[in-house]
Parts: C-alpha cells; structure tokens; sequence
C-alpha cells in the first residue's frame, strides 16, 4: 500500500506536467493494487483525491487513455465509489471516447460507464440523453467480430432497455437488424441467452417488435424451437423457454402480429398451430397464448374458427382436466374467450361443445383459471339464449357462481362471476333460470354489484334485476328485502354522478318491484316520489320520459 501511495502522489505532479512514461507507470502500479485488494485501492484513491485528476487524462489520442479507462471501470465496481465518479465528471469525457477507433479505449471505457451507472436508473437515464445508445449500436455493428466489445455492447442495452425513456431511441436505430445478425452468428448457449436478454425488453415496444420481425428474428426464434424441443439438458430447455415466450412477446404488437398471421396462411402462423398438439407442455403454453394473440381481431377469430382451431384447443384442455397444467389450462381458455367474440363464432364454438369442455374446470381452486373460464363462458352466452337458459338451470354452476362471488382476495374473479350470474340471465330471459339463480342465492350478489364502481357491471345487474322482478318476484321478495334492494335503488337515483342509464333502470325496477306489498312500503317510507319528480327535468329525454311514467305509478299505488 506504501507502493500506491507513493504512485499516487507521483500521478498528482505528473498529470500536471503531463509526462506520459510517469503517468503511465503510476497507472500500471494503480491497476496493480486494484487488482490485489480493489476496495482498500479504491479507498486510497478517493482519499488522495485522485479522481478529479482523471478527466485530463481521458485524451482521445493519448496511450494512457485506456488504463485511466480501465481503472475507473475497476474503481467504480465499488458502490460507494460511483458517486465520486460522477462528481469528479468522468462521464461527459468517457462518452466523447465512445467516438474512438481505437478497440481497446472503446472496451474499457464501455465497462466504465457500466460500471459507474450500474443500477442507477437517473445515471442511465443521463447517458440516455446524451446520446449513448445510437453510438453503442454503431459500435456494435462496426465491431461484432470483437467479442470483447459485443458482449460490452449488449451489457450495456440490457441494462438501457429496461428504461422506458430509451425505446424510442433504440427504434431509431438499426438495433433491430444488428441483434438478429448477431444473433444468427452465435453457437453458445450463453451467448445466445446474453442477446435474449436484450431483445425481452427491447420487444416490449411495438415499433421494436414490428422492426425484429421484419428483421427476421422470428425464423431465428423457429430455428431454435426445433433444435431444442426434444433436448433434455437445462440449457437446451431454458432456450426453448425463452424463444417461444419472446415468440409470444412479438405477437401482442397489433402490426407485428397481423404481418406473422398473413390471412391465416403464414408459415409462422401454421408452425404455432403444431405446438398445440406438442407433448411439450412449453410449447402447448406457447401456442395457446399465441393463438390468443392472433385472435385480437374479429377477422382473425372467424377465419380459426372456420379452419378449426378449436377443437385442437379442446383437446389441448382435455388433456390437462388431470395433469393439472395451470398455466395451459389458462392460455387454451384465454384463446377460447378472445376467439368467442365475434357473434358468428359463439353458436359453432358451442356446437362443438366449448361449453361441456370448460365446466370441467369448474372444481379449479386456481383464481387465473377462474377468472378465463368466467369470462370464456360469459362470451360465449352474449346473445345465445338458449346456451344461457342451459346453463342457468346448472345448479352445479349457478353455486360455484355464488360462492366466487364472495372471492374478495381475488377481485377479478369476483367481478366475472357477478357479471355472468347477470349474463345468464339477461340473455335466456328465462324464468327457470331466474329460479335456480334464487335458489342458489345469487340475488344479494347482484344488489351489491348494483353498487359497483363499473357503470357497465351496475348496469348489468339492474338489467338482471329487473327481468327477476318481472319474471319471480314472489320467489325474490325474501332476497330483495334482505339485501336491501330498495334503499340501493333511492341511492343511484339520487346520486347526481349515476348516468342516465342507471337512472332509468333503476326507475324500471321500482316500478316493476311495486307489485310486492313489503317493497311497496319500503319504497313508500323512502319518498321516492321526490326523488323521481325531480327526474322529469333531466336533460336526457329518456330518463325524463321514464320519470314521469314511474310518478304516476307512485302516485297511483300511494
């Protein structure tokens, strides 16, 4: 250590007489006891007041350049150190020796950079402003023979990308191209997972994701699936893992997936299918969730339905009601749900008995598997009365309703349950269903999503309501009163914020719960008529219109 010191001291007077054989000595003695115990070096060096001296160094065409490089990079491997670094204003020199020639210069003034902001995201975010990332990506494309600085190169975008602030820099670039290049050039399995790791993120952007594709990395993507799906070793699964999720990742971009799908008769499409029937449960996984991309558009959903996707998908869960896979069981019915939107597709998705399928899931404790199965069936009802009128007279379903309709750690699944205990009956409109869901108990379930903060889900429920008053109010009556059902409605009706439509079904349900003598009271002892009355000059026709019918109706049966 008394060596360092008197090297220390020795760099002080000569960075000021600039005599570059002195310097460069001191700096070898510097890299030298970095190299034997960095922190107490580095200690050293902070205290010594080292570092403000190191920006007169960092000269463009000077030979010490690189060792001043490489013991910042060293230095700045300490925590505790990176402040100093940035105070002592290393950064603003280092990036102007990113325009170097000299490789060398380029490698240790890369790590140094990394090094200072590592896990900083204001100091990457500074070098972000200043330009970095057009220069890295040039660098990369000028030096991809160089391992060293390739490998420098995607440290640095993979700690870049993960900031929201460079994606639009990094699509101004040809980054795209140059990884998918590199990329196609690699045989080691770390090197390939050092460039996966760059284009997760980077792939999280939908003008990146649209420039990958175009690139090319999606054939890359294939050519690893095929070469690693039967592998056992770990490194031959973490890649398949990886390509086939990042696969997945491209196509949530709107463009970037329409491209793939070409019409339905894309090759990249057709070799998604294939993974379906797959024994490999990553790859079913993955081409569940793809074709779920895929079907984000109505013409995209009619054509695979038409070319039958679904019963591939049908078996896919068939085959997982034992085995129990969690994550295929939620992507086959996440594509179900999104391929049961458009209207021509529910009734051949329920003649091909979608339903029968997913109600053997019905006994899942798992919330995502809930929450798709929910949903999947609640589409494939939406205006299908007789689907709806077989499956509210499901007591077995109508109960498992109920009970996720007090999932309160899981709101999703508690929304999706009340939402299709309203479905089942707003479109079967029928009076067998009304009962079994008031056998079931569901009708407090739909006064208090009434309440909800959902202006849909309210709106939903009052629909429902009201079709249970008009079909069984002697049977909901009890249910009614209990939860309360009449002071909910004087609520929506006097709250200024309720929209129209809830103002006008909650006037519908007060007319239609009127034949009841206990809701007759009830609503009496509430003055509704005040309410109500003041409705008449609402700006909305409809409401206005509706006020007036529902005064009189007060009025008549007061």
């Amino acid at each position: 250590m008394d060596n360092l010191s008197e090297a220390l001291e020795k760099l002080k007077l000569a960075s000021t007489d600039s005599a570059t054989d002195s310097v460069e000595s001191c700096l070898d003695c510097l890299l030298k006891a970095l190299a034997n115990n960095n922190t107490e070096a580095s200690v050293k060096i902070q205290e010594m007041g080292i570092l403000p001296l190191l920006p007169t160094l960092l000269k463009p065409q000077s030979s010490c350049t690189p060792k001043v490089a490489n013991i910042i990079a060293e230095v700045a491997k300490n925590e505790f150190m990176r402040s100093p670094c940035v105070e002592a204003g290393l950064i603003p020199p280092l990036i102007q020796l990113l325009n170097s020639t000299d490789q060398e210069v380029l490698l240790q003034t890369g790590r140094a950079l990394g090094n200072i902001c590592y896990d900083s995201h204001s100091l990457q975010a500074q070098l972000i402003n200043m330009g970095v990332i057009p220069t890295l990506v040039k660098l990369l494309g000028i030096h991809s023979h160089n391992t060293a600085l390739t490998e420098m190169c995607l440290i640095a975008f993979g700690n870049l990308a993960e900031l929201e602030s460079s994606k639009e820099q990094f699509a101004s670039t040809n980054i795209a191209e140059e990884l998918v290049r590199l990329f196609q050039k690699q045989t080691e399995h770390e090197k390939k997972e050092m460039i996966f790791e760059v284009l997760a993120p980077l792939a999280e952007n939908d003008v990146i994701k649209l420039q990958l594709v175009e690139a090319g990395l999606v054939e890359c993507l294939l050519e690893v699936v095929a070469q690693t799906v039967d592998g056992e070793r770990e490194e031959d699964i973490a890649q398949l893992k990886t390509a086939s999720d990042l696969m997945v990742l491209l196509l949530l971009g709107d463009e970037s997936m329409q491209k793939l799908f070409e019409g339905g008769k894309g090759s990249v499409f057709q070799r998604v299918l294939s993974w379906i029937p797959s024994n490999n449960h990553q790859l079913q996984l993955a081409g569940a969730l793809a074709i779920a991309n895929f079907a984000r558009n109505d013409g995209n959903c009619i054509h695979m339905v038409d070319t039958g996707i679904v019963q591939k998908l049908l078996e896919l869960l068939d085959r997982h009601v034992n085995e129990g896979n969690v994550t295929v069981q939620h992507a086959a019915l996440s594509a179900l749900r999104n391929l049961a939107i458009p209207v021509v597709n529910k009734s051949k998705m329920l003649s091909a008995g979608v339903a029968d399928v997913v109600l053997k899931f019905l006994q899942s404790e798992m919330p995502p598997v809930q929450f798709k199965l929910l949903g999947t069936l609640r589409m494939l009802i939406d205006t299908q009365a007789e689907a709806a009128d077989q499956l509210g007279t499901n007591g077995k379903l109508v109960e498992r309703l109920v009970e996720w309709c007090e999932a309160k750690d899981h709101a999703g699944v508690m929304g999706e349950s009340n939402r299709l205990l309203s479905a089942l009956i707003r479109h079967s409109k029928s009076k067998e269903v009304v009962r079994t869901v008031i056998q079931g108990g569901g009708v407090k379930h739909l006064v208090t999503m009434a309440t909800s903060e959902h202006m849909i889900m309210q709106n939903e429920a009052l629909v429902a309501l009201g079709l249970i008053a008009a079909l069984d109010l002697v049977a909901a009556e009890k249910d009614f009163v209990g939860a309360n059902l009449v002071s909910v409605l004087h609520k929506l009706l006097s709250d200024e914020r309720s929209a129209p439509e809830i103002k006008y079904n909650s006037m519908i349900l007060i007319c239609a719960v009127m034949g009841s003598e206990p809701l007759h009271k009830e609503v009496q002892s509430l003055a509704f008529i005040d309410v109500v009355s003041k409705l008449r000059a609402h700006e909305n026709k409809t409401v206005s219109h509706q006020a007036s019918l529902t005064e009189q109706r007060l009025t008549a049966q007061s």
